[in-house]
């Protein structure tokens, strides 16, 4: 075997064992079920979201309302130059996981982000925390990123973060299909239940 031959093998060895370790890193969106409760397909890589309370989304970990009751203060994600980007953070455990019929309720969504620049981005529906009612156990709170086909002209009305309208039965899956976003190329998720910061959520939002 020539060295040019054995260099060639090594490469190609590294890059199927990133594809391998980039599935088994993503298996989580799998086993918290978010296929096929929010989206048909896996996203392959990551989206990491960071807090000003000092906490990070990290892969399903329970965080409390409280924690996350501000809009993140990082949120990034391997884009491509020159493309433009949708992100969402929905619930689907709307009342509850065990009878989500108000499934999702939209926590946030921005679209027309330039590589993973959000404060440029189009806000149609502004941030809002975790707000689990009491006795309902621990919702899923799932953060996605679509990479667009070019930029999107949407005709959704925007959304405050002193209102509840236009956020409850919302389908990420339905706003996809309609703007041709397809899969999503990075996701991640947190779990919360109720705290003492909820009813002042939903005060906000009866604003």
């Amino acid at each position: 075997m020539t060295i040019c031959s054995s260099f060639i093998t090594v490469i190609c060895l590294i890059v199927n064992i990133s594809f391998v370790n980039s599935a088994e890193n993503m298996s989580f969106i799998l086993s918290h079920g978010v296929v096929p409760d929010v989206v048909d397909v896996s996203p392959t890589e990551a989206v990491h979201v960071s807090y000003d309370s000092g906490v990070n989304v990290n892969q399903g970990n329970e965080l409390t309302p409280t924690q996350v009751k501000n809009e993140p203060i990082k949120v990034n994600w391997l884009a491509e130059e020159g493309s433009n980007y949708t992100l969402c953070m929905t619930d689907p455990d709307a009342p509850s996981r065990a009878e989500p019929s108000k499934r999702e309720v939209l926590h946030w969504l921005v679209v027309n982000i330039p590589g993973n620049e959000i404060k440029k981005g189009e806000i149609l529906a502004e941030y809002i925390g975790s707000g689990a009612p009491k006795g309902t156990g621990l919702h899923r709170y799932v953060f996605l990123v679509y990479q667009q086909p070019g930029v999107l002209t949407c005709d959704e009305p925007r959304i405050s973060n002193r209102s509840r309208e236009g956020r409850i039965n919302f389908s990420i899956r339905n706003f996809a299909v309609k703007y041709n976003l397809g899969q999503p190329v990075a996701g991640n998720l947190f779990q919360a239940q109720y705290d003492d910061y909820v009813p002042k959520l939903h005060e906000q939002l009866s604003g």
